[in-house]
C-alpha cells in the first residue's frame, strides 16, 4: 500500500476494523500489515507445527565393547548398530578399557576397524577413532537418511 505514518497506518486499520500488525521491525522502515490478529496467529501457529512436524531428531545411540569381547557378542552388537543406523541414528561405539587392558589399545582400534568394516554397507564414519580417557570411541552415521512415508 505504501509508506504511511503510524498515525494514519492505524487509522485506516480502525476504518477497516482490523489490526496493525508489525511482520517485519528491523526493516526501514519497519513492515505493517492490516489484518485480523486471530487470523494471523492461527496461520502463524500452523507454520510452526508443520515446520516441527518436518523437522528430524537425530538420535546418539552408543555400543559398548571391551578389547577381549567375544565374536558372538560382537555380531549381536554389530546387528544392533546396523539396525540402529537403518533407522537413521547416529550410532557411537565405544571400547572400554579397565586397569590393565590400557596396555593393549591396538587391541582396541583392530575391533573397531572391524566394526566398520561390518557396519560400511549402511554407515560411514562421522568423526575418526579417538581416545578419550579409557574409552576409544568412534561415531557413524546412516550414509542414506531413511525418507519418512507419509500416512
Amino acid at each position: 500500500m505504501g509508506v504511511f505514518t503510524v498515525k494514519d497506518a492505524l487509522r485506516l486499520s480502525n476504518e477497516r476494523g482490523q489490526d496493525l500488525i508489525e511482520i517485519a521491525p528491523q526493516a526501514k522502515p519497519p513492515v505493517c500489515k492490516i489484518i485480523n490478529y486471530g487470523k494471523f496467529r492461527y496461520e502463524q501457529q500452523k507454520r510452526e507445527k508443520l515446520q516441527k512436524k518436518n523437522q528430524t531428531v537425530s538420535v546418539l545411540k552408543e555400543i559398548r565393547l571391551h578389547p577381549n569381547t567375544d565374536v558372538h557378542d560382537f555380531e549381536f552388537k554389530a546387528k544392533h548398530a546396523l539396525n540402529f543406523l537403518e533407522e537413521g541414528h547416529k550410532v557411537k561405539v565405544s571400547v572400554m578399557f579397565k586397569g590393565r587392558e590400557m596396555a593393549y589399545t591396538e587391541q582396541g582400534e583392530e575391533l573397531l576397524n572391524k566394526f566398520i568394516e561390518k557396519t560400511e554397507a549402511v554407515g560411514k564414519i562421522e568423526s575418526p577413532i579417538k581416545m578419550e580417557g579409557r574409552n576409544m570411541n568412534v561415531i557413524l552415521i546412516p550414509s542414506k537418511i531413511k525418507s519418512k512415508k507419509n500416512n
